[in-house]
């Protein structure tokens, strides 16, 4: 079903570059940034359900399609007037009745109705796994935040424009490369959002490093806007290649994924991000991992007690009460020692984890359940391998966090660690951290052999 997609003009132009939607995007967030907007914090999470809406409809009209072909009943997650193309579409015939009415009549159903209803999908009796998502979603939307019905019907014109179909299928992962740079906007500093974001580049040296495979499930226990989970799919839909069965794409996209998050603004965009990155059943669970205070585990119905990979970059300097210390064995306030306990206890035997830790956690020995935490992880793991990242790597944390990556197996113990220094390395905003300075790093991984940047270290000298 590849065809260009029309613009509100009629020009029928496709979208053939990475630049191109690009340059789509930034002229959406220019009408946003007019439209009681300023900041990408408040433009991204209004952006995120527009676009999920319009993905949506296009990936339920193939499925429709492809359903008939084989003469398959389908159950679409939206009904009219509430599909994209009855109420956003240029041409679409609510979107049409609307515009006709008084002024005000088209804010009025996206606010009272249409937002109302996507909300309450969850909640109906077997809402099918997809509606839910949809209404996790908009679990943080009141009503739109586009001042005016023109700017709305702006930015609805020019987000029609943007479509997997329309988009050259030669780029793939367009649509999702480009929301990764929206998330961007939002972490960068002044921002506030720098917590949620863990650079790309150590997401992908993270995921390589681990390398999950088909049939392993992936898991972030706390997992910000969902940027482990997405390169773990990308990772393996590229291993799997031209050569995947229904069955396996089948299992990708709706058993593999589990992820936790507590914010509330981040926790729909994590789920939106995935689901633009083709995972269509992300099982986020919403609510506090350390406490087990939970917000909503609708989507984490059926979820494994124990999983094969974990990935994650815990908060630094992230504190925590009370309720989180009654849930673990070494009591402390640092949310890192207390992830790093979750991510042991959590693993299969054989199951393989990448964590970010800051060095301080590494080192400090003046509280007993940093010292416990880390016998625990060499007395149950085999702690194979750490990567000394450059100063400044994580910019938007705090200029002065000095960090570490840490891989392990669980059914250990550690008997010797490889070290990997990158520490010399200067890394800032205009000079970031590329995969290019990894190179040699994945050419030594498989021996774990020496170098002037690595060494390996036996647990009697620790």
């Amino acid at each position: 079903m590849a065809r260009a997609v029309s613009n509100s003009a009629g020009t029928g132009r496709t979208l053939s570059t990475p630049q191109s939607v690009n340059a789509a995007v930034k002229s959406i967030c220019d009408i946003m940034r007019r439209s009681n907007c300023a900041g990408a914090l408040q433009y991204v999470p209004e952006l995120t359900w527009i676009l999920f809406l319009r993905i949506l409809d296009e990936r339920e009209e193939r499925e429709a399609e492809a359903s008939e072909a084989l003469g398959v009943p389908f159950a679409p997650s939206l009904e009219a007037p509430y599909r994209w193309r009855d109420w956003a579409a240029p041409d679409g015939p609510k979107r049409a009745e609307l515009q006709e009415g008084t002024l005000g009549d088209f804010f009025g159903f996206v606010n009272e109705h249409l937002i109302p209803h996507l909300k309450s999908l969850r909640d109906r009796p077997n809402a099918a796994p997809r509606q839910k998502v949809i209404s996790e979603i908009f679990s943080g939307v009141e009503h739109t935040r586009i001042d005016t019905e023109r700017n709305l019907l702006d930015v609805l014109d020019k987000v029609h424009e943007i479509s997997p179909d329309g988009v050259d299928q030669t780029h793939m992962f367009t649509l999702s490369q480009v929301y990764e740079g929206l998330l961007l906007k939002m972490g960068e500093k002044g921002n506030d959002g720098g917590q949620f974001f863990t650079p790309r580049e150590v997401i992908r040296v993270m995921v390589k490093s681990i390398d999950p495979k088909a049939g392993e499930n992936v898991y972030d226990p706390g997992c910000g806007t969902g940027g482990f989970l997405a390169q773990s799919y990308q990772h393996m839909r590229e291993a799997l290649g031209d050569g995947i069965t229904a069955e396996q794409l089948e299992t990708l996209k709706r058993r593999t994924f589990y992820g936790r998050e507590k914010d509330n603004a981040i926790y729909p965009i994590a789920l939106a991000n995935l689901v633009l990155h083709e995972i269509d059943e992300p099982h986020v669970w919403h609510g506090n991992t350390l406490t087990g205070g939970e917000i909503y585990g609708g989507l984490f119905e059926g979820a494994p007690a124990l999983y094969d990979v974990i990935l994650m970059n815990p908060p630094f300097g992230g504190k925590e009460g009370k309720d989180a210390k009654t849930h673990f064995a070494y009591k402390t306030g640092s949310t890192q020692v207390l992830f790093l306990q979750h991510v042991i206890d959590n693993l299969k035997p054989d199951g393989r984890c990448g964590i970010v830790l800051d060095e301080g956690v590494l080192f400090r020995t003046n509280e007993t359940a940093f010292v416990q935490t880390k016998r625990k992880l060499l007395d149950e793991c085999d702690l194979w391998c750490i990567v000394s990242l450059p100063p400044g790597t994580f910019v938007n944390a705090g200029a002065g966090v000095k960090a570490n990556l840490l891989f392990f197996t669980r059914g250990g113990p550690t008997e010797r660690i490889w070290y990997y220094d990158l520490s010399d390395i200067k890394v800032g905003k205009k000079t970031p951290l590329t995969l290019a300075k990894f190179e040699e790093f994945f050419r030594l991984l498989p021996e774990r052999a020496d170098s002037e940047r690595s060494w390996t270290v036996a647990r009697s000298e620790i």
